[in-house]
């Protein structure tokens, strides 16, 4: 039998969080969340509190504890992963970042992108950016991640890896409303704004990320790793699979030369290319199978 490993999950207690700490601990893993303290840890798992945005804080509270592998839900910033970097140095076999597609916003590619085309050794680390500030924080996402990735980039000896993540969907506890946003447009008939050229882009199921981080937690491959399941969505596809739940609405799509435009609709094409991950032995889904099940999740049986 596989022996049980130590598993420290920042943040992680919702979506699709919540879900990789039901796998580890169905593993036998032990597990362990590190939070602020305002949520519980979930049943089975041990729970440490402190503020990761204060070294000493953090520090007081891991103690002397080591750890096979610490998943980073929650670092955002690259003064949060200085201090994520300084204190867990030593402490674990691997560090898995959870990051996001975002780091591509400035990659204008007609193909999907790899992982080089973001190489977290060429990008610049301003530590005195008003990261704190949160709304600063919101319109920088992508580029917090790029340099919170370039911080652990940066120590060759610190055993990293950060997980692209594409656009997640399903789940009946999506928290972003981005689906409901458009079933409630087309149960109105009401126009749902998208760019002019409106490209596609690459998706995963909220389960199939489980599986992906909890498969990364017991590999050994380092730096970035796209995860994205297999293939392309439109804005009209997700809206089709939508419309099949609302009998009597209709899709009505508004293009637009300048302004806000709908979730998930794009001005240039959002899609990562997965082989890597492929080729390190991880299974993906094609994203059209899973779609009609993802919008039944979060719409519910009566497209609400």
């Amino acid at each position: 039998m596989r022996k049980a490993r130590e598993v420290l999950v920042i943040g992680g207690n919702r979506y699709f969080g919540k879900r990789l700490i039901a796998r580890l601990l169905a593993a036998g893993d032990r597990v362990t969340v590190l939070n602020r303290g305002s949520s519980a840890a979930p049943p089975g798992a041990g729970r440490l509190v402190a503020d990761r945005n204060d070294e000493k804080s953090l520090t007081a509270a891991l103690g002397s504890r080591t750890f096979d592998a610490v998943v980073d839900q929650v670092c955002y910033t690259p003064r949060q992963a200085e201090i994520a970097r300084r204190v867990f140095t030593g402490r674990t076999r691997r560090y898995v970042l959870t990051s996001t597609v975002e780091v591509y916003e400035y990659e204008d590619s007609i193909a999907p992108v790899r992982e080089t085309y973001v190489n977290p050794l060429d990008v610049s680390v301003d530590l005195e950016l008003p990261w704190d500030d949160p709304e600063f924080l919101d319109t920088h996402y992508g580029e917090g991640k790029r340099q919170a990735e370039a911080v652990f980039a940066a120590d060759p000896a610190f055993p990293y890896t950060t997980v692209r993540v594409a656009h997640v969907l399903g789940g009946d506890d999506d928290f972003t409303g981005r689906m409901t946003h458009y079933a409630s447009r087309i149960r109105a008939r009401a126009p749902i704004a998208v760019p002019v050229v409106n490209h596609p882009a690459t998706y995963i199921h909220v389960e199939e990320i489980a599986d992906f981080l909890f498969w990364a937690v017991g590999q050994d491959f380092t730096g970035p790793v796209n995860a994205a399941s297999h293939g392309r969505l439109t804005t009209a596809d997700l809206c089709d699979a939508i419309a099949a739940r609302i009998p009597d609405g209709e899709t009505v799509f508004q293009p637009v030369e300048v302004g806000e435009v709908s979730p998930f609709s794009f001005t240039r094409f959002y899609g990562m290319d997965n082989s890597r991950a492929t080729r390190l032995g991880f299974r993906f889904t094609q994203a059209r199978q899973w779609l009609p099940k993802a919008v039944a999740e979060t719409l519910g049986k009566d497209g609400t």
